[in-house]
Formats: C-alpha cells, structure tokens, sequence
C-alpha cells in the first residue's frame, strides 16, 4: 500500500502582500499547516509567518510546548466569545485535527470558516485583513477532504487557491487524482511538473506520483525507474538537510521491492525506516516489518516487532494515528491468531472493521480496508471455533456443552464475515488485482492468508480469475504464487493427486522467504497424501508444517494423524482420552507418536516416528483459578504450546492493542521515553 508525501506550506505576510508559499520538506500528501521557525523572521503559527492575533499566537504556543488540553480550551473559548471570527473558527479546527483527529468535526468549523472570508480575489482578501486565514481556510479544507475520501473536493480547494492568490498547486494535484484511479491524469500532472519545476521537493512528489502511476498495471516491471528517483530525490534532499530520510519514501520503496519480490531489500527500507521515530510520518514501518517476519515464520523477532509498533504507534501526532489505526488493529490481530489468541483477534479485527476510514493519504480505499479487516476478522472467528471445540474435548459436562455452544457463536460470526469479505471482493478487476503477489496499491494482506478467498468465493470463481489474471502477467516474477492457488483449489475440490501435483511445483518456484506460505501448502500436502495412503509423504509434511506454522493445522481444521500411548494408569489414561477426543488428532496406529509419560512430571510429548520431539510440554504447577483438573490443564497447555507460538501475552497487553485515547497518546512520560529509546536503539 503506497503512501503519499505529506505536504507543508510557509506563508509569509509583508504588508498587504501577500508572499509565495515556500516548501516544506514533505511527509504525506498534505498537511495540517506546522511551520519552522526562521531566523530574523517573526514566529510561524499555524505554518504561516505574519500572524500576529494574540489568541493566536497563544494557542501555537501551547501546541508547540505540547500542552494540548490548554490549546483545546483557549480555541473554545475564543470561538465562543467571537464566534464570527474566522480565525476562531480556523484555530479550533486546527487543534480538532492536529491534537484529536476528529476531522468531522473539524470540517465543520472549517466550512464555517470558508462562510466568513470567501473571497473571490487576492485583492479582497488582502483588504478584509483576513487573507492568512482565508488561505489556511482553504489548503486545511483540501487536506481534510483528501483524507476523509472526498477526492474531488480536495482538488477543487487546490484549484481555488490557485485562482485566488496564484500559488501553483499542480505538485499536489497527483495523490487525488491517483486515490480516484485517473492515471493518465494523474501522468500528466506529474511530467508538467517535472518539466516546469526545479523545486527538489516538487520533482520529489512529482516521482511518487508517477511511481503509484507505475504500480497500478497489474503486470510487474522488471524496474520502476519513477520509484527509483522518487527515493533518490529524497535522499538527496535528506543528504542536503542533513536529515534523516523520510520514513514514507523509504515504506514506499520497500513497497517497490516487496513488488517486485525482491524481499531481502525490502526488509532493509524497513529496517532503515525504524530507526528514526517519526510522528507525524503516515506509515508506521514497524507494520509492514511485523508482516515480512511472521511470512518468514521468525516469530521471536515478530514478537519484538509488535512491541516496537506500540512504542512507535503511542508517539504518533494523533491525526496520524486516526489514519492508520485500522493497520495497527490487522497486523496485531494477525499475529494474535497465529499465537493462539484468535477470540482478542476477532475483536481487534471487527474494531478495524469498524473505524471510520480515513485513507486519503494511503493508494488503498476504504473498500480494500473494509475486505482484509472482513477476511482477517473470518478466519480470527473461525479459528477461535476450532479452539473451543478443543476445549470441549477436555472439559466436564456441562462446561463441554457451553464449549459448543460458544463454537456456534463463533462459527456464526465465521460465517457472517465470510460473506462480507466476499461481497467486497466480488468485483472480479479488484479480485485480480488482489491475486497478484504483494499487490502494492493494496492494504497490505499476507501471502499465507490470501488462499483463504479460495473457500470465501469458491473454488471455480477463484479458477477462472486466476488464469485471467495469470494471463495478464501478475505471476511474471514467480509463477509459484500461481501454483500455491491452484494448490488450494484442487484441495478444496478434494482432488488429491492434482493437490500434490501443484504443490510440487509451488514448492519448486516459491522463494526461500514464503516460510508460512510453504507450511500451508505442506499441510494440504499431507491431509492429500494421508487420504492416498502415502503415510512418509504426510508424515514429513506435518512435520514440516508444524514447524513452520504450529497455528497452521487449527486455522484450517485439519486433524493430526497420531499414535498415542502411555502409562496404563488412572491419570495417564485420563490424559491420552482427551487427547483422543480432541479435534486436532487422528488416532491412527502408523502416525506420528503422540507419548503420555511420568519423567519428574507428567509429560506429553508429539514426535517423529524417528522420535525427533516437536512439542513437549511437562506438568507444572496447577493454577488455582483455573476450575480445571490437572490432567485438565496439562492437555489444554499441551494444545496451547503445540499450536500456538508458545507467548503468554497477558491479558493487559492485549488489551493495549486496541489503544489509548488520542489524546492521551499524544502526551509524552518517562516510561514512554524509555521505551522510545529502547526503539530508536542502533
């Protein structure tokens, strides 16, 4: 998903002249209007230099020394002994957006803003005395009305400050115009740009544009020669500042080379992108790290990951953070269901579901938010399904029967979302775009959750649009991602041999990085090869699966083909009929050997046939507050730690996960310090 550059406007009144706008260095498409200081020059307020309104300048002071509640209160109060002042109703927006994120409400007092200045002329505005707060009026209208969707609107402000104090718009034009998907517009407005500017930052925005541009054919390029100079000219202009590069150009880049599945580079962007906190960046880079770790089933570092991108998230400016909470929600709820925690991943998921979209400065649309938080939300339920059927398993009469009631709920909830997600992703040109392998205009979606749509819309819809797509050049690049489709198809369509047949050459394409992706593939592999009687082939795949995904047998509720044994005692014997029961197993005399021991403590141990140990877990201590035998517990942290990741993340820390208030986030402690160091560590 491709970010924009923000954008940053200097003003500066002399007189009744008003100045040319100078450029900022850009960090999304447009922005609230933060300024920079400038020696021998009067204090900028509200990115404007010449205000010299004493409410005003005391309502950027509190801002800039981060006292938000009192710049809150000194906007409410002036608004409410002037409220015909312009400036009253420009300043209180300003706070509404740039400290709570509430741009409907914001809009409000913009357009009652635009009301009481709404001038047709530089000269008339110049006359009134209130030519700034015409201008900010008007460049916060088109800011806010990009990020809530409203693409037209936004250039149409653009256009109106154009006409009235003749401020060449044109650099700004491409993100709207790319949100709407006009390309050839969006084309155009770029090369003017490049062809009449010599402004870095406006050729800087002009390469991002056509990059999007570039990106948007559904057929891979061999090389992306605007995204090449887009990051070049940013790292210039960081070169010349002697600043850090901007953590949108670097996402972006990763973006590119994610693309074009050159994964290791992509992972480095990334890794640059984190070691500068950057609040008021759109992107969090954290997120698209966490996602190319768990694809890489290297969950220690995933973990770490998902506590850098809480550090990062609570330092963001708030306005940021109503942009982007929705990724925030996804990505946590997608490593929660891999770590066993699939009923707090279906509420982060439905809350992303739920959040006012607020993607103007994202390629994605509000649709593609809403699909991935239905699909990520479908297999959270679904899962979470699977878990109380195991709990069922173990529990007592009439706990066994709320288990199953549970289920249902959570089968339901499955089901629902299901067909939500599947309605968002009818549109077959929106299908083809999504099939193809890091589809980067997109919200992002792992490459091992997307054979989920395969179930979602059908094996024979998904058929007929993958080879569409096939044959639009999608899987160019690697034709494994093809292969790893057909692999789910066929076994879905219980068509064994087609199954092994697919997965063979998926196997033999893929890159070495899809580690989640081939564990998928190994347990359809094995639930194939088990029906066909080959027991070593299956054996070694669920081997292999586990290892790679421990989740990945529950999410698709498949079972385990098992050989359990024990001890012939009342406790041990107790233990293996709960193991018996539980949907994860198959009992079977050649499969894997499933053992029931004293060693110190009762152990139950999973290992090859060879008597290699995938998963051990011993008897510890019994917890009191749990209404749970011991041969209870034992056999429900035995499925915990064989399929999950094995992390206790408390109950309190998930429930961080779902965030702070805004306003609170956007206050700085000494614990969120430290943790900003910890961070921001080399």
């Amino acid at each position: 998903m491709t970010r924009a550059p923000r954008r940053l406007l200097l003003l500066a009144l002399t007189g009744l002249c008003l100045g040319a706008a100078l450029a900022i260095p850009p960090v999304r498409a447009q922005d609230g209007l933060d300024g920079l200081d400038m020696p021998g020059a009067a204090a900028v307020c509200f990115g404007m230099l010449g205000i010299s309104e004493p409410r005003a300048l005391a309502i950027c002071d509190a801002l800039a020394l981060k006292e938000n509640v009192k710049a809150r209160e000194l906007a409410q109060r002036w608004i409410a002994e002037q409220p015909g002042s312009a400036a009253a109703q420009f300043a209180l927006a300003e706070v509404l957006v740039q400290v709570e994120g509430n741009l409907a409400r914001a809009l409000f007092h913009l357009n009652r803003a635009e009301e009481l200045t709404n001038y047709a002329s530089m000269g008339r505005a110049i006359a009134s005395g209130n030519a700034e707060w015409h201008f900010l009026t008007l460049s916060q209208l088109s800011y806010v009305h990009q990020l809530m969707g409203n693409q037209e609107a936004s250039l149409a402000y653009l256009d109106k400050i154009e006409a009235v104090y003749g401020q060449e718009m044109e650099s700004f034009r491409g993100w709207p115009l790319i949100k709407m998907q006009r390309w050839d517009e969006a084309r155009a407005s770029a090369n003017e740009v490049l062809a009449s500017s010599d402004d870095p930052r406006e050729r800087s925005r002009a390469w991002n544009t056509l990059c999007a541009v570039e990106l948007a054919s559904l057929r891979p390029a061999d090389t992306l020669e605007a995204c090449d100079k887009s990051i070049a000219e940013d790292e210039q202009l960081a070169e010349d500042a002697s600043s850090d590069t901007n953590t949108v150009f670097l996402m972006n880049a990763a973006e590119v080379a994610l693309s074009m599945l050159r994964i290791p580079d992509a992972e480095n962007y990334l890794r640059r992108a984190t070691r500068y906190l950057n609040p008021g960046s759109v992107g969090d880079p954290w997120i698209s790290l966490l996602y190319l770790l768990m694809n890489q089933s290297r969950f220690d570092e995933a973990r770490g990951a998902l506590d850098s991108l809480l550090v990062w998230r609570d330092q963001q400016d708030p306005i940021v953070g109503v942009m982007n909470r929705a990724e925030h929600f996804l990505v946590s709820a997608t490593f929660l269901v891999l770590a066993g925690y699939a009923d707090d991943a279906a509420t982060l998921s439905a809350t992303a579901l739920n959040q006012p979209d607020r993607t103007g400065s994202f390629s994605a649309d509000e649709a593609q938010k809403d699909s991935i938080a239905a699909l990520i939300n479908h297999i959270a339920n679904r899962t979470a399904y699977e878990q109380k059927l195991e709990e069922a398993a173990w529990l007592d009469f009439p706990a066994s029967l709320q288990a199953r009631v549970d289920a249902f709920g959570f089968w339901f909830k499955a089901w629902r979302s299901g067909r939500h997600a599947a309605s968002l992703f009818a549109d077959p040109q929106t299908l083809m775009n999504r099939l193809r392998p890091y589809a980067p205009l997109d919200v992002h979606i792992p490459e091992w959750v997307e054979p989920d749509l395969v179930g979602l819309l059908g094996e024979g819809v998904i058929a007929s649009i993958l080879e569409q797509t096939r044959e639009q050049g999608a899987f160019r690049l690697n034709e494994g991602y093809y292969y790893a489709y057909r692999t789910e198809i066929s076994a879905l369509r219980g068509d064994d041999m087609q199954t092994l047949a697919m997965a063979d050459r998926a196997f033999s394409l893929l890159p070495e990085e899809e580690n989640m992706l081939r564990a998928r593939l190994q347990a359809r592999v094995a639930d194939a090869a088990w029906r066909l009687n080959e027991p070593e082939v299956a054996l070694s795949n669920y081997e292999e699966a586990l290892q790679g995904d421990p989740s990945i047998l529950r999410r698709l509720g498949l079972r385990l083909p098992v050989r359990i044994t024990g001890v012939d005692a009342p406790f041990e014997r107790e233990v293996m009929g709960f193991l018996e029961d539980s949907p994860r197993f198959l009992p079977a005399p050649n499969g894997l050997n499933l053992e029931v021991f004293p060693q110190n403590e009762l152990t139950i141990c999973l290992s090859t046939r060879g008597g290699v140990p995938l998963s051990c877990v011993q008897m510890g201590p019994i917890d009191e507050t749990l209404q749970l035998r011991p041969a209870q517990q034992l056999v429900q942290e035995f499925h915990t730690q064989t399929f999950g990741l094995g992390y206790d993340i408390s109950q309190s820390q998930r429930m961080r996960l779902l965030g702070n208030s805004v306003i609170l986030s956007s206050q700085n402690n000494a614990g969120a310090q430290q943790n900003r160091d910890s961070v921001l560590r080399p």
